[in-house]
């Protein structure tokens, strides 16, 4: 009896009771993965991706996450989100069944399968809220090691608030730069590049980032040695591993089933991290995932038996029960009451979920219902539209596509009737659609007053004082008014900082405001654009260069997965409003002459895209970006630097509205439409066609996303009648983009006299040299004779063939 007193003097009564708390959310958490498992094979979702196995070590992890943290995670993570509060088990259902409502499902509102969690930055206006009282997360990507780059970017903020004297006051941002930015991956997903550079990137930077990495030993069906040199990421990234002289990581092992050790850990490792601001590389070994990886397929087509007898009896919740009756000398008919009222509470959570799910879908249902009852007897097809009802009626689990679908095939058979049933279903078809747009398709771009289209234009003052001088000068004169007028505003890329980048836009600029507003980095255009998104999402001002267009393409899956649908996949939930700033078009090569537009296009809805004629458009367009929440890229002409222009008396204050294309050259015969580099070439070759009585209207677009929202190209084509579209990038890339805007959306087509045409760079990327660039791109004389052409085709007496 005394042995047993001193064994329960170990923990307090509170103490115990945190313990036990601690179990019965582990397996009410696993109880909500097998019911999910369930709930797909029924039907009730199309697919499904759950945390059993990890819920021992993500417990843990949550004790030492405080107010004002942040994750970037994975899909794994349902345990740590319901013990930081940040997800009930209803909402964690209400994703499973893609319920669209910001109420029952806050991370993504149905627009993401399950696994993929976000707390809300933004309060209803759009405004970010206090988040150093927020516990937060920020949105899961699914793309493996995609988190990575923005985990990094939200740590490094910390640096900024702490090192930055000029933050201090902004204590709704941070409270000096304590925070953590915590980081989840699973094992097999350090093999991404994305997961190495940014753990590099972090170990030069010194900055307070906790790597969690989830180890299963498997990613899908294949075992760590196809994975990771010596099986062992922590073994593999010994290197990084600080010492008494040299700074590094610190790397942190342990068993996750062990639940003392985990706590224990994570308390060291907090301690570090957030005190020292080192980085922290946590493995958790010896993981298990009873449900394999998903619903898409069963682990025991590729485990062993051995190995799964293993994870039966090596899982945490077993382990942590086992160690509850042995160390903490709870009864085991208390651990199983315990365990009985999770599991009810699991099923409970998931009834009220699918409840009021199905009430939602339901709504619409019987107001269709109710009119086609109507229908059937008001219309001449009435056996049909019956059996239409009744097919609907009739459906167990109904969803919004059997309801639309049935209202359409109903709307088709009373074509050309006139009843009041047929003018109830097609009003319920309109407002059905405006519904569904907002339940599916809305916060592309940011709707907040802050949004870049409500920046109010102010235009460019000039003086007889004004100096002519390179256009480097003018943007080096519009970026330093921003660093003097917002400290949020910051810019960092390779080379931006010491020389002021490679052309010379920031020159100067380090010296003036310091290293931390101007910033180089290492070679890493991925996490470059990471630490872009991460310090935007806590409300500061980015600029994130990317040295040449070429080299998006490293950053391309960072900028499309997570940036450019940030504030759609939240739908309003959180904002990124990161400016990436890069060059492109006309220089010299292969690597270094980029305008790979569509590439954009395609790939980048959500952002704004930007291509400036010269730096004074250039400079325009960036004070209005750092007036907007909206992200965006900006893409200079390389070939414009050092061009003369004359610098605005107001270089820090004027704006430039997007979306409004310019009219450089008013014209009666064609309209020519542009952009970038290219204006200068058109213009050139505009200018010698006036000679052959030619004449020319050349539109400069300036933004490609948004696209002329005023109709300007259009009224232009009704003008002309001939339309031209001109760029640099590859056949069928962004004229063709152009012209289905034009012809399409615009509905130009009907005002043509002529076919369009497009002129475009050859489908090979740009030789090397003068000869090169000319026989690559388009040169003036290929526009002149695109145009000539055209003419001559229309009018071939008066133009006469060339050659």
């Amino acid at each position: 009896m005394g042995a047993l007193k001193e064994v329960r003097t170990k923990f307090s009564q509170a103490k115990v009771k945190e313990i036990l708390s601690d179990y019965r959310l582990a397996v009410e958490s696993r109880e909500a993965s097998l019911i999910g498992r369930k709930e797909v094979f029924m039907g009730k979702a199309k697919f499904g991706i759950f945390g059993d196995g990890k819920e021992v070590a993500q417990i843990a992890m949550s004790k030492v996450f405080r107010k004002g943290d942040f994750r970037a995670g994975y899909y794994r993570d349902q345990t740590f989100m319901f013990a930081i509060g940040e997800l009930t088990v209803q909402q964690y259902f209400a994703q499973l069944y893609a319920h669209t409502s910001v109420e029952a499902d806050p991370a993504s509102a149905g627009r993401l399968m399950n696994g993929h969690y976000a707390t809300r930055f933004l309060d209803d206006t759009g405004k970010l809220k206090d988040l150093t009282q927020l516990k937060n997360s920020s949105a899961d990507i699914s793309p493996t090691a995609g988190q990575m780059p923005r985990l990094l970017g939200l740590a490094y903020a910390s640096k900024l608030f702490r090192d930055n004297a000029g933050l201090h006051s902004l204590s709704n941002l941070s409270e000096n730069g304590n925070e953590i930015a915590f980081g989840t991956i699973g094992n097999a997903s350090t093999s991404e590049g994305m997961f190495l550079e940014a753990i590099n990137a972090a170990g030069v930077l010194q900055v307070p980032m906790l790597t969690s990495i989830w180890d299963d030993d498997y990613g899908i069906s294949v075992p760590q040695e196809y994975h990771t040199t010596k099986g062992s990421i922590s073994k593999a990234l010994a290197g990084l591993q600080r010492t008494a002289t040299e700074k590094g990581f610190e790397i942190i092992t342990v068993n996750g089933w062990d639940y003392p050790a985990l706590i224990d850990a994570y308390m060291r490792a907090e301690k570090i991290c957030r005190d020292e601001h080192v980085p922290v590389l946590f493995h958790v070994r010896e993981m298990t995932q009873p449900q394999g990886h998903s619903t898409s397929g069963s682990h025991e087509r590729y485990k062993t038996k051995e190995r799964l007898a293993w994870e039966v009896e090596f899982d945490c919740i077993k382990k942590m029960r086992e160690w509850i009756i042995n160390d903490v000398l709870i009864l085991p008919e208390e651990i199983d009451a315990i365990e009985k009222e999770a599991k009810q509470s699991a099923r409970q959570a998931k009834e009220r979920a699918w409840k009021a799910f199905m009430d939602d879908v339901r709504k619409d249902q019987r107001l269709v219902a109710s009119i086609l009852e109507t229908a059937k007897d008001e219309s001449a097809r009435s056996e049909e539209i019956s059996r239409i009802r009744g097919a609907l009626v009739r459906a167990i689990n109904p969803t919004r596509l059997e309801t639309m679908r049935a209202a359409k095939q109903a709307a088709r058979l009373m074509v050309g009737e006139s009843t009041p049933s047929r003018e109830a279903l097609i009003q319920w078809l309109k407002d059905a659609e405006t519904d569904n747009f907002d339940r599916y398709s809305s916060h592309m771009i940011s709707v907040s007053e802050e949004s870049a289209l409500n920046v109010i234009a102010v235009d460019p003052i000039y003086t007889d004082q004004s100096p002519l001088v390179d256009g480097r000068e003018i943007l080096q004169a519009c970026f330093d008014a921003a660093l003097s007028r917002d400290p949020r505003v910051l810019a960092f890329g390779e080379d931006v900082g010491k020389i002021g980048d490679v052309n010379q836009g920031f020159a100067g600029l380090q010296a003036k405001h310091g290293e931390l507003r101007v910033t180089d980095t290492g070679i890493r255009e991925c996490t470059i654009v990471g630490q872009g998104i991460g310090t935007a999402l806590r409300g500061l001002k980015p600029i994130a260069e990317i040295q040449y267009l070429d080299y998006f393409i490293y950053a391309l899956p960072t900028l499309s997965d997570d940036l450019a649908c940030l504030y759609y996949r939240t739908k309003g939930g959180q904002k990124a409003p990161l400016i990436v700033r890069t060059r492109g078009h006309r220089l010299e090569g292969v690597w270094h002459a980029g305008s790979q537009i569509g590439m954009l296009l395609h790939s980048l809805r959500g952002m704004f895209i930007i291509s400036p004629r010269n730096m004074t458009q250039a400079a325009g367009f960036y004070n209005t970006m750092l007036k907007s929440d909206d992200p965006c890229v900006i893409i200079e002409c390389l070939n414009g630097y050092r061009l003369k222009e004359r610098l605005p008396d107001n270089i820090g204050e004027f704006t430039i509205p997007l979306g409004v294309p310019e009219i450089l050259r008013e014209g009666t015969d064609v309209t020519i439409v542009t952009y970038g580099s290219m204006c200068r070439v058109v213009m050139e070759a505009a200018e010698a066609l006036e000679e052959m009585k030619i004449s020319c209207e050349v539109i400069d677009v300036q933004t490609l996303l948004p696209f002329d929202i005023n109709n300007v190209i259009l009224e232009s084509v009704k003008k002309t009648s001939r339309v031209v579209f001109a760029d640099e990038d590859v056949p069928g890339g962004a004229t063709s983009f152009m012209m289905q805007q034009v012809l399409e959306n615009q509905n130009a087509y009907p005002y043509l006299d002529s076919k369009p045409v497009t002129i475009t760079a050859k489908e090979h990327r740009p030789a090397y040299a003068s000869d090169g660039d000319y026989f690559s791109k388009p040169n003036p004389e290929e526009v002149y004779e695109a145009v000539y052409f055209l003419m001559s085709e229309a009018n071939p007496e008066r133009y006469p063939k060339l050659y």
